[in-house]
């Protein structure tokens, strides 16, 4: 029996085109108006201590501010999934958030998802490679109101990589609850391949021209609802 639903972000709950083309230019084009606000805000110093860190480590330079800074703006272009930038992202959008520059998107079929899985008793949870911070932002400020009341497990990449098998048993491990008692949604079949691999039920969302793979797709949660 189920009982936790686990959800992916991008491309699952919310439109990949609100990442890339709203929160991703916005994080950008104030990265550096904002670290050199927040020089002293724990976070970000933590942050920019563990991108020169990476930096030295794979590329044998070492970074000054400025240097950091060009460095925290390429990853977002390249997206990479580094905790530090991760980290400064979720500080930065919780800027646009508060001031109403844009809202999270959700799509439709979600929030009545959402709602008829906590009036079978069962638990939601969140895994994405955005921080908890920011994903706690995307349901929080979403277009369907605040959400995160419903939400009793935030997971970010800090448990491991989406697509490692040991991520998922942690996260089993941090819930309590057997693997087989999961169900995770994600649009990456890589990320449902890890999961499936520790034992937990995996669907795969098809939206927006995502690819189908091995495992069984749904367009929308619309399809899942009488299977709660």
């Amino acid at each position: 029996m189920i009982k936790l639903f686990l959800f992916d972000i991008e491309g699952t709950t919310t439109d990949i085109n609100f990442v890339h083309k709203v929160l991703f230019p916005y994080s950008y084009n104030t990265m550096e108006h904002y670290v050199l606000h927040h020089l002293n805000h724990p976070a970000v110093m933590k942050a920019l201590e563990d991108v020169g860190q990476t930096v030295l480590t794979e590329e044998g330079k070492h970074l000054e501010l400025a240097g950091k800074i060009e460095k925290l703006r390429q990853w977002i272009t390249a997206d990479r999934k580094h905790p530090a930038l991760k980290e400064i992202q979720g500080l930065i959008w919780d800027v646009g958030y508060s001031k109403g520059e844009f809202q999270g998107h959700l799509y439709s079929d979600v929030k009545p998802f959402l709602s008829k899985i906590l009036a079978t008793n069962t638990s939601i949870g969140i895994y994405s490679s955005g921080s908890v911070h920011a994903q706690k932002l995307i349901f929080g400020f979403s277009t369907e109101g605040d959400l995160t009341p419903m939400i009793s497990y935030f997971f970010d990449t800090k448990v491991g990589g989406k697509r490692e098998k040991s991520s998922y048993e942690k996260i089993a491990a941090e819930t309590k609850l057997a693997p087989n008692e999961i169900h995770f949604f994600s649009d990456i079949a890589e990320e449902l391949k890890a999961a499936k691999e520790a034992g937990f039920e995996v669907t795969q969302l098809l939206r927006d021209g995502a690819a189908p793979s091995e495992f069984i797709g749904i367009s929308s949660f619309k399809e899942f609802m009488d299977k709660i």
